[in-house]
Formats: C-alpha cells, structure tokens, sequence
C-alpha cells in the first residue's frame, strides 16, 4: 500500500531540493502541508507528485545562456565547449568527455549554458 504523508526532510529528499527550500515553500504556500501532532510539517504524496511533475527532469538553475556550440575540444577525459550564448558572451565550460558525446555536442549545435555556483554546466 502506498504511502500517503511524508516527513518535510523525506519530501525535500523526493522533489531534490533542501529542507529549507521546503520550509520557504511552505511559508510562501507553493506547497502544501499538514502539521502532526508535535507540530512537524507532513506532506501528502500529491504535492510530492504535483511538484514532481512541474520540475521533472529540469535543473533549478536561474542563469541559462542560450546560445550555439562554436567548438568541442576532447583530451582524454575531458572536453572543453565553447558556447556562443545570445548575450554579449561567450561561455566555456569543462565537462566530461562521455558527458559531451551524451549530449552530442559538436559545432553549430544549440546548447544552454547553465551556471549554479561556481559551475558551469551545459545542457541541450
């Protein structure tokens, strides 16, 4: 039998993001969530479900820069790609080898450039 409630750090677990994150959700209502008898947050497994869905596969990333492939350069392990984004930008990123023929980047190919902290990561 399923469940039907989660634990708030069991839910931040399943929708990949911090316990905080759900504690800000909460108070901004984007999630919603019953109390149990000691007052700690549970979660239903629709929101779980209904959350998951809106985010699916999707990084949480709030700097993109779209743009087209200009070069791979494959050495051993890594690659270096260089993106020429939209913006008045260019972007390089180190990624792994396998992770560029994954995403099977070559010059001319439309990629995004995902920057999270102090990496850059690159998507298609």
């Amino acid at each position: 039998m399923p469940r039907e409630t989660f634990s708030a750090s069991e839910a931040a677990r399943a929708l990949g993001i911090s316990l905080d994150t759900l504690r800000r959700w909460d108070r901004q209502g984007r999630i919603e969530v019953a109390r149990d008898g000691a007052n700690r947050r549970i979660v239903p497994a629709s929101e779980i479900e209904r959350l998951s869905g809106e985010k699916r596969d999707e990084l949480s990333a709030r700097n993109r820069f779209r743009g087209v492939v200009r070069s791979v350069e494959v050495e051993g392990f890594l690659a270096k790609v260089e993106l020429d984004v939209t913006e008045p930008a260019r972007v390089v990123a180190i990624i792994t080898r396998e992770g560029a023929e994954e995403l099977g980047l070559a010059p001319g190919v439309a990629a995004t450039a995902v920057v999270k902290s102090t990496a850059v990561m690159i998507e298609r």
